[in-house]
Parts: structure tokens; C-alpha cells; sequence
């Protein structure tokens, strides 16, 4: 079995770092992916419920072999609401009624790929995100499942989290403090239609348009990418 599957990758089997560096020096162009974001990071993630690695865009070329390069771009990808696999601190799932997650939950499929579990849910975390678009370094941003949203008459928003003493932040906290977080919500108006056939900005409602420069003045960087629906066309890119 090895003798006959190593023909297949032993062309692909090299100094990894070795090949990115040349690739660089040649001027081309090298794309890192993540699986996992932020708040899964060992250092800067909600420990213990984090990944064992760092999950963080600088440490992509660290990872890959070329410690010494700096990344030039780095897009961050969100969800239009906010949704979580596994334990821990999940402030946003308690600005929602299990009854509200249900249907959110349903529109946006959110289940396991593998396993059929039913994921836990919330409105976008405007407090999270900031933090996770701090920690990437993001230049620019894909928001994802916009369509999903379609069916709500408001849409609520997570901007700040109100703690034990009575005071609010829009500083993520870490850990006892997040564990007793409580979430401070702002709804704004939907838009109640199928975006799914839209391509440009301008075409969308207004109702949408303006929840995606509002979460642009939240987490504080610019949405350049929109998806409206699973096909590989359906996405907006903005100017």
C-alpha cells in the first residue's frame, strides 16, 4: 500500500520552506488558508476550548516553513450571524430565545457536516468579531450567509457585552468576565426578500446594505465580499 500510494506524492515531497521562499523571491503569489479563527487560538483564543496550535494570520508563514516573510494581504472571513462548534464561552446564544435559534439554525443549516450535531447560534457578535479582526490583522473582509437573514423582520446585532458590575464593554473580555458576560443588543430594520439572484451592492435592498456598513463601523474594517447563497457565483464584490 505505501510503495504503491508514495508514487502518487513523491513529487510533491520537498523543503517546503524551501520551495515557498523561492516561489517568493520569483514574485509569486502565495495563498495561506485557516480553518479555524481566532478565538481558537492557543494564545489569544478562549482557553481552555481552543485548538492546540495558533490559528492566527501571522502565524500562517511560520507554520508553512518561511518564518521570515510577512503576509501583504490577509481577508477575514464572518458569518452574517454567529455560530459555534463545542463547548465554552458563548455570550451571542443568549441574545436569542431556543426558539429563535431553532429557526436560525434551520435557514442557515447549521449541523455537523460529519456528525448531524445541531450547532449552537446566535446574532453576529460585533464585540468577538473586532477582537478576531484585531488578532488577524485583516485588511479586508468576506462576509458569509448574508442570504440566510433573509427571512427575519429585524435583525439583532450583538455590539457590546454588559457585565457583573453593572458596566458595558466593547473590549472582549477573557475569562471569568466573558463567563458571565451578558449581551447587549441593537436590532435594526431586515429586509425580508431573497438577495440570492443579487451581484452587485447597490442591487440589494437598502435594509441590507445598511446592516452590512453597519457592521463594517462595528468591527471596524471594510466588507468587501458578500455571499448570498452556496454557489460559487453568488457573491458580491465591492469596489
Amino acid at each position: 500500500w505505501c510503495e504503491k500510494y508514495s508514487k502518487l506524492f513523491a513529487p510533491y515531497i520537498c523543503d517546503v520552506g524551501g520551495y515557498l521562499d523561492k516561489a517568493d523571491r520569483e514574485g509569486k503569489k502565495i495563498m495561506f488558508e485557516a480553518q479555524l479563527g481566532a478565538l481558537r487560538d492557543i494564545d489569544f483564543g478562549i482557553y481552555p476550548y481552543t485548538s492546540s496550535s495558533n490559528t492566527v494570520s501571522a502565524y500562517a508563514p511560520i507554520g508553512a516553513g518561511i518564518p521570515g516573510h510577512k503576509l501583504n494581504l490577509s481577508i477575514g472571513i464572518m458569518k452574517a450571524y454567529s455560530s459555534c462548534v463545542g463547548e465554552g464561552p458563548f455570550t451571542t446564544e443568549l441574545a436569542m430565545t431556543e426558539a429563535e435559534k431553532d429557526v436560525l439554525r434551520e435557514h442557515g443549516h447549521e449541523y455537523g457536516a460529519a456528525t448531524g450535531r445541531p450547532r449552537r447560534v446566535g446574532p453576529f457578535d460585533a464585540v468577538a468579531s473586532r477582537y478576531g479582526v484585531q488578532c488577524q490583522g485583516c485588511d479586508e473582509l468576506a462576509l458569509t450567509l448574508l442570504d440566510v437573514l433573509d427571512y427575519m423582520e429585524e435583525v439583532p446585532i450583538v455590539t457590546a457585552y454588559k457585565l457583573t458590575d453593572g458596566s458595558t464593554t466593547t473590549r472582549f473580555p477573557m475569562g471569568k468576565t466573558l463567563d458571565d458576560a451578558q449581551p447587549v443588543v441593537e436590532t435594526v430594520p431586515g429586509w425580508h426578500c431573497d438577495i440570492t439572484g443579487v451581484r452587485r451592492f447597490e442591487d440589494l435592498p437598502q435594509a441590507a446594505q445598511n446592516y452590512v456598513t453597519r457592521l463594517e463601523e462595528l468591527v471596524g474594517c471594510k466588507i468587501k465580499y458578500i455571499s448570498v447563497g452556496p454557489e460559487r457565483d453568488a457573491c458580491i464584490v465591492r469596489k
